[in-house]
């Protein structure tokens, strides 16, 4: 009789890599899953597959050597992770990725994007009638390319069914953080998490990432004075009769403006500006106190909510976690150690 295995089959993890991918978005989930490889005696095999086997260059210039080409992987990979370009977001100028996405796809038991690989995976078909992610920058292109995908613009990662996409570069140990903790647990995923000094599950979305950054630019001569007053000076009186009659324009007329094109009224872009002022007065070490004050938000009730709304979680844990090296020093320093 043959040899029998002495446990089940590992569990085959490939990455696709390719000219121009994004270096970090190829060795987060490699890293994820080898490290978790060793805390389960070997039960991940984890491998790099280029379109042809030859070696694959990142966006930095950095070489990356392939395992196997990706026909070898056809029928033979239980997860398969697509990364992002760094230019080409929409994969439109590779439908050749695009195919090969979809034929590696067919044989996977499921299937992760990280940041921009949400659109090969889109253009594959593979998003059609699911919520997906990506990059917050791309979300909305993402969304109007996609019409038959339900994006989900704030979201770290998103699961629907076999299918995961996930936001910009870093998102991809959560992902694959994620899919360790399904398959092993949550203790085997803790441990990986604590050995590469992230969190299991981090707090809050991509808006505690720049909320502001987000704004769509504009020059239009009613609103860019405000927009820019805002920005300097987050905490000073902007109600919307005050911003009206700074601008001379009626109130409802100022309204109409900001949503056309800003896309959100005045005291909903007021209340993001401040919260991106609250948050990082926060990372700066200031109490929750003084930043609901100096960010314009009042009081710390209105600052929570704020947090929750946007963010989903509470100031104080956002502070916690979000601390800055500098203020991690100061704490070193002042202990002694």
């Amino acid at each position: 009789m043959p040899e029998q295995p002495d446990g089940p089959r590992p569990h085959r993890v490939h990455v696709l890599a390719f000219d121009g991918v994004r270096l970090l978005d190829v060795a987060a989930p490699l890293e994820v899953f080898a490290t978790a490889a060793r805390y389960t005696g070997g039960r991940y095999t984890v491998r790099v597959c280029t379109p042809d086997g030859r070696d694959a260059t990142t966006s930095t210039g950095l070489r990356i050597a392939a395992d196997l080409p990706a026909a070898d992987v056809m029928g033979h990979t239980d997860t398969l992770v697509v990364p992002g370009h760094a230019e080409l977001v929409t994969f439109a100028e590779r439908p050749d990725l695009v195919e090969l996405v979809a034929q590696l796809a067919g044989g996977a038991g499921r299937v992760a994007a990280v940041c921009t690989g949400a659109f090969a995976l889109a253009a594959a078909g593979l998003l059609r009638g699911r919520r997906a992610t990506t990059h917050w920058e791309h979300a909305a292109k993402l969304a109007r390319l996609h019409p038959d995908t339900t994006v989900t613009a704030d979201a770290i990662y998103v699961q629907d069914g076999p299918v995961l996409t996930s936001a910009g570069v870093t998102a991809g140990i959560d992902v694959c953080l994620a899919l360790v903790e399904q398959d092993h647990g949550p203790d085997i995923a803790r441990r990986v998490a604590r050995d590469l000094v992230v969190f299991l599950q981090r707090p809050g979305g991509q808006s505690q990432f720049s909320a502001a950054s987000r704004t769509p630019a504009t020059g239009h001569p009613v609103l860019r004075p405000l927009l820019d007053a805002i920005v300097a000076d987050p905490a000073a009186d902007h109600r919307l009769a005050n911003l009206a009659g700074r601008a001379a324009v009626s109130p409802r007329h100022l309204t109409r403006l900001f949503t056309r094109q800003i896309g959100a009224t005045p005291a909903a872009y007021v209340e993001t500006i401040r919260l991106e002022a609250a948050r990082m007065l926060l990372e700066r070490g200031a109490s929750v106190t003084d930043a609901a004050e100096r960010s314009g938000l009042g009081s710390d009730e209105t600052l929570r909510r704020v947090f929750a709304r946007h963010l989903g979680t509470t100031p104080s844990a956002y502070a916690a976690r979000f601390r800055t090296t500098r203020t991690e020093a100061n704490d070193l320093d002042r202990s002694g150690v």
